[in-house]
C-alpha cells in the first residue's frame, strides 16, 4: 500500500524521484539520515534488525547510535565512556530493557522484544520534531505497549510531531489525532 516506501524515502533509506521533504520549513530532501536526525527526525524503523541496531554492538554503543557525536557524549573526538554508561543505564531503567549483562550486553543476544524497547527508547529520548514510529509495539507485552503509548502521546502533548505507522488498528485508534489511509501509494482518505 506505499506505508514502508513512504517511511523509507522520509527517514533517507532510499531515494525518490519527485517531491520534496521539508522539516519545519528546511529542505531536507537532500540530507543524510545523520543531517535529518540533526535537523530534528527520529525514526522507530519497522525493521529492528536491518535498520534499528547493529547487532554487534552493545547496548549502550546501540542506544547513542544517533548522539555519539554531541558533546555530551565526546569530547576532543574521544567517547566519554562513562556518560554513555549512565545514559544507557538511565535509559534501559525507564523503558525497563532486560538484558543478560546491563549496558555491555551485545544487542544480538537479546530478546526481540527488548530489542524493540531498545530503539524505542534511544529514539523517544532524542530531541526531536517529528518522530516517525513503524510497527513501534511490535513483539511486546501488554505492560511495555501501555507504556511506549503513554510515551508517545507525552511526546504528542509536549509539541512533537508523531507519525504512526501500524497494522494494528486498536493502537491507530488510541494513539492518533489524525488517520490517513493509504492506498496502492496513495491517500485516500482520512479519518
Amino acid at each position: 500500500n506505499g506505508q514502508s516506501e513512504f517511511v523509507q524515502a522520509l527517514t533517507g533509506l532510499t531515494g525518490f524521484s519527485k517531491g520534496t521533504i521539508t522539516l519545519c520549513g528546511q529542505d531536507i530532501t537532500k540530507s543524510s539520515i545523520r543531517k535529518r536526525s540533526k535537523a530534528g527526525m527520529s525514526h522507530i524503523p519497522e525493521d529492528r534488525h536491518k535498520h534499528g541496531l547493529v547487532l554487534d554492538y552493545s547496548l549502550e554503543k546501540n542506544l547513542v547510535l544517533q548522539r555519539y557525536w554531541q558533546k555530551e557524549f565526546q569530547a576532543a573526538g574521544f567517547i566519554k565512556r562513562r556518560a554513555v554508561r549512565k545514559y544507557a543505564e538511565k535509559l534501559i531503567r525507564q523503558f525497563d530493557v532486560r538484558s543478560g549483562e546491563g549496558p555491555v550486553t551485545i544487542a544480538r543476544s537479546m530478546s526481540g522484544g527488548n530489542q524493540q524497547k531498545a530503539i524505542v527508547a534511544r529514539e523517544i529520548d532524542k530531541e526531536h520534531k517529528l518522530l516517525v514510529a513503524v510497527q513501534p509495539t511490535r513483539g511486546l507485552d501488554v505492560g511495555a505497549i501501555e507504556y511506549i503509548h503513554k510515551q508517545l502521546v507525552a511526546r504528542r502533548d509536549a509539541g512533537t510531531a508523531i507519525l504512526l505507522v501500524s497494522l494494528e488498528l486498536d493502537e491507530v485508534m488510541d494513539v492518533s489525532d489524525r488517520i490517513l489511509v493509504i492506498y496502492e501509494g496513495k491517500i485516500v482518505a482520512e479519518l
